[in-house]
């Protein structure tokens, strides 16, 4: 239980923290700084070139789950060996954007290197509006998009997807519909109630993210760039307690 307020557990494995900093040495404090207050982290493509892949499993080593987000996208044979290589040097979630011959050869890629692995498709960045997509070449909506990706994704095999948490319901929603109440909703874009969005266009707080059908929550700099990320991390889990 949390020593702020005893009802509230101290660590929530629906919690990832993103550790999107310049350099590992910077993200290994911080990851010693929140010691037991959080259990799952983010490594994203900020750190790959200062050493990401091996620090991901350094995290694994330590006992945390890890997230390795590299949201491939390549031919199918690139990803297929990626994603072989990545699971079978121990990872929990990894990342590729949601293209069938994608999202198929990473499952491919998974099964021959470590079932452990789930496989998480991207559907749309929550740093997108309307009008970015309309931009790139998109006739439809974000929430369109996601829909029928989430659709994709299923009929490929893969665990889960990374949604915005306004689209959260409905991912949920199709999941079920097809059958997969597993299926796996991680939700960035989310922030606590007051915080700056940031580079993020759609959001919601960790406790509408949950009840809106998020299984589990990515937060950065809300935690990480405060002035005390334990207290920080600590308010996060206490409004996901409340969902």
């Amino acid at each position: 239980m949390s020593a702020e307020n005893p009802a509230v557990p101290s660590c929530d494995p629906r919690l990832i923290v993103a550790l999107d900093h310049a350099g590992v040495d910077e993200a290994r404090a911080l990851v010693q700084l929140l010691g037991d207050r959080v259990s799952f982290y983010k490594v994203g493509l900020t750190l790959l070139a200062a050493g990401g892949v091996s620090f991901a499993r350094e995290l694994g080593l330590l006992g945390k789950q890890v997230f390795q987000d590299w949201k491939l996208h390549d031919i199918g044979a690139q990803v297929e060996g990626a994603a072989m290589a990545i699971a079978s040097g121990g990872c929990d979630l990894l990342t590729v954007h949601a293209e069938p011959q994608v999202m198929r050869a990473a499952v491919r890629g998974r099964d021959q290197g470590g079932p452990g692995t789930r496989i998480l498709a991207v559907t749309v960045l929550t740093s997108l509006s309307h009008d970015d997509l309309r931009e790139i070449g998109y006739g439809e909506s974000p929430e369109s998009l996601v829909e029928r990706r989430v659709a994709q994704a299923i009929d490929c095999g893969v665990d889960g997807v990374v949604a915005s948490p306004l689209e959260a319901a409905r991912v949920r929603q199709v999941a079920l519909d097809r059958g997969r109440a597993d299926f796996l909703v991680v939700t960035p874009g989310v922030r606590p109630e007051g915080s700056d969005a940031d580079d993020q266009r759609r959001i919601a707080t960790p406790q509408s993210a949950l009840g809106s059908g998020a299984t589990h929550l990515v937060v950065g700099r809300p935690i990480t760039a405060a002035r005390d990320p334990r207290a920080a991390a600590a308010a996060v889990i206490e409004d996901m307690s409340a969902a």
